[in-house]
């Protein structure tokens, strides 16, 4: 398998945990997985990969590493695991007993519905364990339309010309200076009291 796939597969694996019973992250999902894995060893034992393709393998595994190590946090809230949007992702962290994701879509594409007054999703007691969204039911926080111009978000919720959520997440300053904005603009969220913990990036 192409470089771009495996790292591609390792980039959908940081949506994890998730039950075996869901669509996207089926038992089969996880096999496969793991024998993409196993080859991209077996390729990195021969010389046909530069050293900046390993390099870049090793820099996601360890970005992937960490967001699961981060993402352990969801656990500790009721909460379900929300869909990732294509073409974009979800910035999420922690606050006391809540959890919220702040939907993101790559430069290129805009969010279905204006929510410029509407940075953050939010997962707690209050919503009785289930996602504030603005779709009916399930666990879809935003969807990011192909578009010219990105004006329904705010401005803070797209990705920078030149870059998507892949990128970023390949990018450890990058993916730091995102959720370092994520973790600020939390702290000024209304209603929020606390610390900001369980930073992570999924990209869809």
């Amino acid at each position: 398998m192409a470089l771009r796939g495996i790292l591609a597969c390792l980039c959908l694996l940081a949506v994890l945990p998730c039950s075996h019973q869901t669509k996207n992250c089926s038992s089969q999902f996880l096999e496969d997985l793991t024998a993409d894995l196993q080859m991209a060893v077996e390729c990195s034992a021969k010389p046909r990969w530069t050293l900046q393709q390993m390099a870049t393998l090793l820099l996601n595994v360890r970005n992937l590493t960490k967001t699961l190590r981060d993402s352990q946090g969801d656990q500790l809230v009721k909460c379900p695991q929300p869909k990732v949007p294509k073409n974009g992702g979800l910035a999420c962290a922690s606050v006391a007993n809540s959890r919220f994701c702040k939907p993101l879509c790559n430069h290129g594409y805009d969010f279905a519905f204006l929510r410029k007054s509407r940075v953050f999703e939010e997962c707690s007691a209050a919503t009785g364990y289930k996602w504030s969204t603005q779709y009916i039911g399930g666990n879809k926080l935003a969807v990011c339309n192909e578009a010219a111009l990105q004006v329904a978000g705010a401005k803070s919720a797209y990705f920078a010309k030149g870059e998507d959520c892949l990128t970023t997440m390949g990018n450890e300053q990058r993916k730091n200076d995102t959720l370092e904005e994520v973790a600020e603009e939390l702290k000024n969220h209304d209603g929020v009291d606390g610390d900001v913990v369980s930073l992570s990036l999924l990209c869809g």
